[in-house]
């Protein structure tokens, strides 16, 4: 057995999620190849090579896969297809945006966001936003699979030496064109990737109230968060939304502030290694989940945690 992970990059650089994958492709058993698909991606190559446990990298390299278009990275994904038993990329946009396309193209059934391997052929997944765990076992020849990285440690991104090979890059398959990137820029970690979240929900009351939040965060090196109320009212950025329809997160502290517990948002954040709820209503459904629960004013409460953080 052979596994394939499509690494999620900038052509700079990996993103984070690709290592929580491997990991997941380790598991499966056998050597695990990565494939950077980019333009002058030399760097996120080199980047792969070092991952600990990876026995090769693939490298296709064509202005056609500068900006990750999913059209031409499934195509390249399936010229190489027939040498590997599973094919993996993170449960992020990128890779739920490509593996679709290969599962349909090489007519087997997707499996996923996995948070955990069971066997080769046999994984479990979370159903139901989470209140249930599904173990599904796949007959599939190909295992075509997205892997949620909270469910998975970060494989070591150093101390690999893989091999490299470059790629015979496929055409570009003139199905899309990249038009345009709006990026969000902050000082603050990027979401998915922080170890520490402050989030707040319809609670705080408004946009302006939002801005409490800000020094805790700083006092933290924190990144911010919100649920999908507290979005949908017009508090804060789409990008910040935690849950379900959202990001799923798992930092080392998730700081929730007047937020209720949807099972929407628990589903985004309830792996969380250390949870602290702040709300006034003592039987909202986020204490069920809470390590550390305040019932109380959180336009008290938080003012008084930013004075003892000094």
């Amino acid at each position: 057995m052979v596994a394939l992970v499509i690494a999620e990059h900038d052509n700079a650089s990996l993103k984070g999620s690709t290592l929580h994958t491997v990991t997941a492709a380790l598991q499966c058993g056998g050597e695990v190849h990565v494939l950077v698909a980019g333009s002058n991606a030399g760097a996120a190559a080199a980047a792969a090579a070092q991952i600990a446990g990876v026995a090769k990298v693939l490298v296709a390299d064509a202005p056609a896969f500068a900006d990750g278009l999913a059209e031409n990275v499934a195509e390249q994904v399936l010229a190489v297809a027939a040498a590997y038993s599973h094919i993996l990329a993170p449960a992020t946009a990128y890779g739920k945006n490509i593996l679709p396309r290969v599962a349909a193209k090489l007519d087997v059934a997707q499996i996923s966001e996995i948070t955990k391997v069971d066997a080769p052929d046999t994984f479990e997944r979370p159903i139901y936003a989470g209140n249930a765990i599904a173990t599904v076992q796949s007959s599939d020849k190909v295992k075509v699979i997205t892997v949620r990285s909270t469910g998975f440690d970060a494989a070591a991104a150093s101390g690999g030496a893989a091999a490299t090979e470059t790629l015979a890059a496929v055409a570009d398959s003139g199905k899309s064109v990249f038009v345009g990137r709006e990026v969000a820029k902050s000082d603050r970690p990027e979401l998915t990737a922080a170890k520490i979240i402050v989030s707040g929900g319809r609670g705080i009351g408004s946009a302006e109230n939002f801005k409490v939040l800000e020094p805790l965060a700083d006092k933290l090196n924190a990144a911010m968060g919100a649920s999908r109320a507290a979005v949908d009212a017009g508090f804060v950025p789409n990008d910040w939304q935690v849950g379900q329809t959202g990001k799923i997160v798992a930092p080392s502290l998730y700081i929730a502030v007047g937020i209720s517990g949807a099972i929407q948002h628990l589903a985004g954040m309830k792996d969380s290694k250390t949870i602290v709820a702040i709300n006034k209503d003592p039987e909202a459904p986020i204490f069920a989940v809470a390590d550390y629960g305040i019932v109380g004013d959180l336009f008290e409460i938080v003012p008084e945690l930013i004075k003892e953080l000094g």
